[in-house]
């Protein structure tokens, strides 16, 4: 008689592990309350922060029905605590930028420099994962061109809100704009942006895209 072998039990899928979202949450408000406490001018720490103030309990408040991926909601955080760095002493001096000013025999603090690459860094898997997930745009090959335009156009609005700021407080505003005496400190900002959007296309669009597969998997109940 031939032997008969029970069939091969299937291998169970395996979700990626990733940072739990309360545990992102509290890092940042932890970290928005250092930032706070003795920040140099409140005015400006409040300027640079106001994102994190107004994003964090949207994120919040909108997980149920909206969950984030792991890397968009990993990303977010580091962003939050770069800017509530930022806010804490002013983007002009941050001592870790001072370091490597002094290290490299640069002319600027170039802190100010990488906000603004993380600036189109992180908002370009925001965007991204928004248009995946709520427009017919998924697969598309104008989704790469379209986040990073996206990302550059939100780098200009930022710009014309530190225009505004500095034609309504003047010689106030010189710790928010943080140009440190560079004419081209606007067009650097948004060419920063704009290297930060492409590269994070280019490197995270794979891993998002599984991601978002799992994610979504994951709701359907699979």
């Amino acid at each position: 008689m031939t032997a008969v072998h029970p069939a091969p039990r299937p291998v169970p899928h395996r979700v990626p592990r990733r940072v739990p979202p309360a545990l992102l949450a509290g890092v940042v408000v932890a970290g928005m309350a250092l930032s706070a406490w003795g920040a140099r001018d409140r005015t400006t720490w409040f300027l640079e922060t106001v994102w994190v103030l107004v994003g964090l309990p949207l994120v919040v408040l909108t997980w149920r029905r909206f969950p984030l991926t792991g890397l968009l909601a990993t990303l977010l955080a580091a962003h939050a605590l770069v800017l509530a760095v930022g806010g804490h002493y002013t983007y002009a001096e941050v001592p870790v930028g001072d370091w490597v000013r002094d290290t490299f025999h640069l002319s600027r603090n170039p802190y100010d420099r990488f906000g603004h690459l993380m600036q189109g860094f992180v908002p370009a898997v925001l965007v991204r994962e928004l248009l995946v997930r709520t427009s017919p745009l998924r697969g598309s090959r104008w989704l790469a061109p379209l986040t990073v335009c996206a990302c550059l156009a939100f780098s200009a609005c930022f710009e014309l809100l530190e225009w505004l700021a500095a034609e309504i407080g003047g010689h106030g505003a010189d710790a928010f704009l943080a140009t440190q005496g560079d004419v081209w400190d606007t067009q650097w900002d948004m060419f920063c942006a704009l290297i930060g959007a492409t590269v994070s296309v280019l490197v995270l669009s794979r891993v998002h895209d599984r991601q978002l597969r799992t994610l979504e998997a994951a709701q359907r109940g699979v």
